[in-house]
């Protein structure tokens, strides 16, 4: 079996401008959603009240790329071709760049540049391809509205003015047709466009097997190395499609989170999209020691299946299992010693279920180990970035074997019936973990997608360098996930918070889950730093941006209305014009509903804690049991 070396990574994910940026979200458990921007998309024209003919999409978050800039004169990109061009190319040939700079093979050699394959994993380009379109449909929008407009017996000249102007401002956001164009807007000029750049010869297309494109790609990629056919392979996958025709057709089959996006979550009822583009650059194993590579990760198997007959939107169990099947097979080892799963874990309850039974009955015919293996999603962090999906949980599998970590889930509340019985070979971890001692650092990444296709890849840490605890900056980011934040505000008068308090309103609209951390601690920081001589206070908590701006504009609310002091504890704030002497109060639960028993959010912030957790001996699970709570309380 060729074993093949994962030699460089890069990657743009929402937040993420790195794979060691991406991989400390993933500590964090940082949730990067935030509400769709205008510019992008105005949810409020699909609305269901606003369309009659039901092509409406649902109240959606999703993960978005913020600040991205091509660097046109660094590849020296013209002005008409940067414009005519759909924006999944520069990004794919951007993220190549920076994961061959990773590699330390941006100059390749020209032997190099002889043997290296391009195989970018994207479905339908992208959005602005598809919106460009808009302007040769021209033709067919004057006939409608010319037809509409006769209605109104409008004369002649004065119905061909009218339309002229509306051409104008119908085609002005839209770039004019060029040399560029039709290659800028396929998909399948993406890959081509790589090697055209660096003078790759090796080969260079682009995959599409939907949301499991990019892990097909690295298969297609690994599959060349191990023929001979290349030397060195690019392999990722980029997707930028936050737009009606996706987000409409996901939105008709239900596919969408409501409330919240939960993986492998007994409540899991659909995903929330993102978008960004992921790369790798692998070389064989023994080629890569021989150039005194420093490899992430090995990828020792791979394994693909479609459906069959089962169904073209619908996953199969079966299906499923026969990729697990042939990727362990050809791996030379079994499923059962692999300690970490990243899930292809879209949310939805169909897809999650039917996931976690194959892994399952696959992991029991192999008699696994006692121990449940530990299962996670990506997408619950970044969001579904369909075609660079795949790429991203092999980033971030790579990154867990590389640091001897499994990461905790995030978007996990109530773990699915399949990981709960006795039974269960699987188990989704609160908080991350050092490898098992003594076990191999392995992890299993899986890709599905529309049409039936299934893909596994099985990959092992490079080295067997046993990790013994965990570093200073990793407890930092594993204690920083919280449930919810405070948020405080102190001004000298009511005039003076009240423009705090508006400004605070203006940024929670747009900021996502994750940045309501960063925004508490900015808060905090500006409170702390004027407190003196302030003698209005406010507060509130929050998780959520939704909950924020509620509970903001309750605080401005007391503030404008000249109360006194206010608290709502059912809103979670509190306002005060005269606060002299604070007292500080602890509030201890009582047992009512089930009382956790891990500690939960005190023993995640503060360590310490976890020794004294450890010591009551209480269950690991949620209890209403008097013997239990009461201790648990206290």
């Amino acid at each position: 079996m060729t074993e093949i070396a994962v030699i460089g990574m890069a990657c743009r994910y929402a937040e993420a401008r790195s794979p060691a940026q991406l991989w400390e979200n993933v500590l964090a458990q940082r949730r990067s959603f935030r509400r769709i921007p205008r510019v992008r998309l105005n949810l409020a024209d699909y609305a269901p009240d606003g369309n009659a003919n039901g092509d409406h999409i649902t109240e959606v978050m999703a993960a978005v790329l913020e600040d991205y800039e091509f660097d046109r004169s660094r590849f020296h990109v013209s002005q008409s071709a940067f414009a005519a061009t759909d924006l999944t190319h520069w990004l794919a040939l951007d993220v190549a760049a920076q994961a061959l700079t990773d590699a330390r093979l941006l100059h390749p050699t020209a032997e190099q540049r002889e043997r290296t394959g391009v195989y970018v994993g994207n479905s339908l380009t992208g959005e602005f391809s598809r919106a460009n379109l808009m302007r040769l449909r021209w033709p067919y929008v004057r006939r409608v509205l010319a037809a509409a407009l006769q209605q109104e017996n409008s004369r002649p000249e004065e119905l061909e003015a009218l339309i002229a102007r509306v051409e104008t401002l119908y085609k002005s956001p839209f770039p004019a047709t060029n040399e560029d164009s039709l290659a800028g807007g396929l998909s399948n000029t993406i890959a081509g466009r790589i090697c055209n750049y660096f003078d790759f010869k090796g080969g260079g297309y682009t995959v599409d097997g939907a949301c499991a494109s990019s892990l097909l790609a690295v298969t297609t990629a690994c599959s060349a190395l191990q023929s001979g056919d290349v030397d060195v392979a690019i392999a990722g996958g980029v997707d930028l499609s936050l737009d009606p025709f996706e987000l409409a057709g996901f939105s008709s089959l239900g596919a969408l989170a409501g409330d919240k996006m939960r993986v492998f979550d007994a409540q899991s009822s659909g995903f929330w999209p993102g978008e960004g583009c992921g790369m790798v650059v692998m070389m064989r194993q023994e080629d890569a020691l021989a150039r005194h590579h420093s490899p992430y990760a090995v990828i020792r198997g791979w394994g693909i299946s479609s459906d069959g007959n089962g169904g073209i939107t619908r996953p199969e169990v079966a299906g499923q299992m026969l990729a697990l099947r042939r990727a362990y097979e050809k791996s030379g080892y079994g499923i059962d010693s692999v300690a970490y799963f990243e899930g292809h874990g879209t949310g939805t309850s169909i897809g999650d279920t039917t996931e976690l039974q194959a892994l399952s009955q696959t992991m029991r015919q192999a008699h696994s180990k006692a121990v449940p293996s530990a299962i996670g999603s990506i997408k619950a962090n970044i969001g579904h970035t369909k075609a660079a999906a795949g790429v991203a949980g092999l980033i971030k599998a790579a990154m867990a074997v590389q640091t001897k970590i499994i990461p905790p889930v995030t978007g996990c509340d109530r773990p699915h019936p399949e990981l709960m019985s006795n039974e269960a070979r699987l188990r989704v971890l609160r908080e991350a973990e050092l490898w098992p001692g003594g076990a191999p650092a392995r992890a299993g990444v899986s890709g599905f997608g529309f049409g039936g296709i299934n893909v596994h890849v099985a990959l092992e840490a490079a080295d067997a360098v046993v990790r013994k605890s965990f570093i200073p900056a990793e407890i930092e980011q594993l204690s920083s996930a919280q449930d919810y934040e405070l948020f405080v505000f102190a001004a000298r008068n009511a005039k003076e918070l009240s423009r705090q308090l508006t400004e605070a309103l203006r940024v929670a609209a747009e900021i996502s889950f994750s940045e309501i951390t960063d925004l508490s601690i900015l808060f905090a920081k500006k409170t702390g730093s004027n407190a003196a001589g302030t003698a209005v206070r406010a507060a509130c908590v929050a998780s959520s941006p939704s909950e924020l701006v509620t509970a903001l504009e309750k605080l401005l609310a007391f503030c404008e209305a000249g109360v006194d002091k206010q608290i709502d504890v059912q809103a979670g704030v509190f306002f005060s014009k005269s606060i002299t002497h604070p007292r500080i109060g602890f509030l201890f639960p009582g047992q009512a509903s089930p009382v956790y028993t891990t500690g939960g959010m005190w023993a995640r912030r503060f360590p310490e804690l976890r020794t004294l957790y450890a010591r009551a001996r209480l269950p690991q699970q949620q209890s209403i049991n008097t013997r239990t709570a009461q201790p648990c309380i206290a």
